[in-house]
């Protein structure tokens, strides 16, 4: 199975990373957005990924050559072996990305001739199963179809397709061009071709293939980072310190150079409200430690303070 021809379903904040970085090598790359409004409200995040991925490359250019040079593993994966030739040739790929991205409403339009469908789309499992039961009506034989969600498993959808056998799930980390991560996780129906072509495009795009070998939800890294950021938020609800003073505490203790409060406005104050209603008790007991956390994190979206892509979620970006 080859891949060449990819849709990205969904221009938020991985979904616009996605589609770049997968632009960014060479891939014909479209993003499906519900609405014209929508596909405005995504136009600057990849104007932002742009400007990124041209400051970095440009930065990098002081390191060519070096062994050991710390750089954006997803942007040049072998730094040591780089010119500035090379990284000016990067560049120009970046400008290719940004000018020959699709952008498409249209879903039967979007995925005729796909070889592979990235659903990246908001952690709502009602959500996904009508997105799932249209591009199921308008989907080809060949097409793979792979979900980023954050906390849920493939064998949740599986019954939404024809071709259970070609679903399955690619994750990746924030800030896909640094943190190059590409975790692996099909359902027990899933066919091998089907999740070794999905390995092989993780490879293709400059990310580190990680297969995990049963489902998992939350899969490997967000099994260890959500119940960090549910510390964090739990300390914040139960008015223990505020955002800052938690971060720096964090910071200071351990050496990391993000706080909780930093890396949930990385990925997105909207994601983290979704995560956080799925505990019942979100919904049923005003009084818990989860509806506390959704009140706010309710305030903040409400506010239009969503994370860094909007320039404010906890901290300040412009």
């Amino acid at each position: 199975m080859s891949i060449k021809n990819v849709v990205v379903a969904g221009g938020g904040v991985l979904g616009s990373q996605i589609a770049f970085q997968t632009a960014y090598r060479g891939f014909n790359v479209t993003l499906w957005l519900r609405s014209a409004e929508s596909i405005e409200r995504t136009k600057p995040k990849i104007e932002r990924l742009r400007g990124i991925y041209l400051t970095e490359l440009e930065a990098a250019k002081a390191k060519a050559g070096v062994k050991g040079a710390m750089v954006s593993r997803g942007l040049i994966p072998d730094i040591e072996n780089a010119t500035a030739e090379s990284i000016e040739e990067l560049k120009n790929k970046v400008e290719e990305a940004y000018k020959n991205l699709k952008y498409e409403t249209d879903l039967a339009k979007a995925v005729k001739d796909c070889d592979l469908v990235i659903e990246s789309m908001a952690e709502n499992p009602e959500a996904k199963v009508d997105f799932y039961t249209k591009l199921n009506a308008v989907l080809e034989d060949k097409t793979i179809v792979a979900t980023n969600s954050s906390t849920m498993i493939p064998s949740q959808f599986r019954h939404c397709f024809t071709k259970p056998e070609k679903y399955l799930a690619i994750h990746f980390a924030n800030n896909i061009w640094k943190s190059n991560t590409a975790e692996i996780m099909g359902h027990d129906g899933t066919d091998k071709a089907a999740y070794d072509a999905v390995a092989k495009f993780a490879e293709d795009i400059a990310m580190v293939p990680l297969k995990l070998q049963k489902e998992q939800p939350g899969y490997i890294l967000n099994s260890m980072l959500v119940p960090f950021l549910k510390s964090g938020e739990m300390l914040l609800a139960k008015e223990v310190a505020d955002p800052a003073t938690i971060d720096l505490t964090w910071r200071l203790g351990t050496g990391s150079p993000l706080g909780p409060f930093q890396i949930l406005d990385i990925v997105g104050l909207t994601t983290a409200y979704n995560i956080n209603m799925m505990d019942p008790l979100a919904t049923s007991d005003p009084d818990s430690i989860p509806a506390k956390i959704g009140v706010i994190l309710k305030k903040y979206i409400d506010e239009g303070k969503t994370g860094i892509n909007a320039g404010e979620g906890f901290y300040k970006y412009k």
